[in-house]
């Protein structure tokens, strides 16, 4: 049986861009305008089945992990994720072990949601921007009513049942703006596991050539500092930040786990609801559908030239400046949807967000230079995950 070569997580959506928020910086609810002809953006019984089979088919490890996105998947209903349990059980080969995971604004959680996650081990994505009046700012219902309440209400419910959660935080002008009142939230809230997401729209006709929501590289570098300092001073081995946790990696000489920062890219493609894939989450348009998989196996889109092309290209296109940087190992120029500027010397293809990274991973490496002295005087006792005593 043909593998995929490595290992792969899928952004399955299936209900397409379909939402009940109308969040102001929202980029896949205009998803909708490629399937102007659907009638329904439900993925079929029959598009379900063959997707959980392939995707197990092609899995080339012993755990075989599924990752369901929107849009809102939660609008699908429970029934709907009981019968996707139900044809993981009734597919999963013996010896294998099937974990699944879903991102969610919560506003539609209730216990019932929250002890079926609890009792099948599903992985939370909570989708939360930090205070009230951050939070509800751009996270909007359809009729603009705020959603932070109902937001915290899953996230405790989460807590209770002991749901693996982590918040997903969209950084964007407004929060940006105030690193130690988001992150003083979330430990109030006794978050866990935080990732921080920086908003960057691109707008080619406005000024900086993004949107005013946007945040800007250099307000994102500062936010990330500040906040690593708090964290290094009070919360190592309490809480974990990805981007913090993928610094880190580089002390132990570990391949990074985010998408962004690896030197190739190309691992998370997207099945939208009719079963069409595309290369990356970011990029969900006609020059990255590479075809469907009623009519290729999954495993062949994996491995096709396309995909394989896509994800190559991140390091191949990477300008002089960033081959020569000496944060290199910590960024390898960040996520392609974001490299859209020019170097001072004229060359294309430089990250936005640059001069924010640039700025966070060199005011960290000190830190990540310990830790590597550390794990080395420690015989390798210690790993990237259990920083706590260091």
């Amino acid at each position: 049986m043909v593998k995929a070569s490595r290992e792969f997580q899928v952004f399955a959506k299936p209900f397409g861009p379909i939402c009940n928020l109308n969040c102001s910086y929202c980029y896949y609810l205009k998803k909708k305008q490629l399937y102007q002809k659907a009638s329904s953006f439900i993925m079929s019984d029959n598009v379900l089945e063959e997707y959980i089979v392939q995707h197990i088919e092609a899995s080339p490890g012993q755990v075989i992990r599924f990752s369901w996105h929107g849009g809102e998947p939660t609008l699908l209903g429970l029934s709907y994720f009981k019968k996707i349990v139900a044809l993981q059980q009734k597919h999963q080969p013996p010896g294998f072990l099937i974990t699944n995971g879903i991102q969610t604004n919560g506003t539609l959680l209730d216990e019932d949601w929250c002890r079926f996650f609890a009792s099948e081990g599903f992985s939370v994505g909570l989708s939360l921007d930090g205070p009230r009046e951050m939070h509800d700012k751009y996270r909007l219902t359809k009729d603009k009513k705020p959603t932070h309440q109902k937001v915290i209400r899953a996230y405790s419910l989460l807590r209770k049942h002991h749901v693996s959660t982590d918040i997903l935080c969209v950084v964007n002008a407004t929060n940006v703006s105030f690193p130690l009142e988001v992150y003083r939230f979330f430990k109030h809230v006794k978050a866990r596991y935080i990732s921080f997401l920086p908003l960057v729209e691109r707008q080619p006709e406005a000024v900086g050539g993004v949107s005013s929501l946007s945040v800007t590289p250099e307000a994102w570098g500062r936010f990330l500092c500040t906040i690593f300092d708090e964290w290094t001073e009070k919360d190592i081995g309490q809480i974990k930040i990805q981007i913090f946790e993928e610094a880190a990696r580089t002390a132990f000489n570990q391949e990074h786990s985010l998408c962004i920062f690896k030197p190739i890219c190309g691992d998370i493609p997207i099945i939208e609801h009719n079963g069409d894939f595309y290369s990356c989450d970011h990029f969900v348009d006609a020059d990255h559908y590479l075809g469907n998989i009623k009519e290729m196996p999954l495993k062949y889109l994996l491995e096709s030239k396309a995909q394989n092309a896509f994800g190559k290209a991140k390091s191949a296109d990477l300008p002089r400046y960033c081959r020569e940087c000496s944060v290199r190992a910590m960024c390898n120029g960040g996520c392609p949807k974001d490299r859209f500027i020019k170097t001072s010397d004229g060359e294309e293809g430089l990250n936005y967000l640059c001069a924010g990274y640039r700025l966070f991973f060199a005011h960290c490496q000190p830190f990540v230079s310990m830790v590597a002295t550390e794990w080395k005087r420690q015989g390798s006792k210690v790993n990237s995950i259990e920083l706590s005593g260091l």
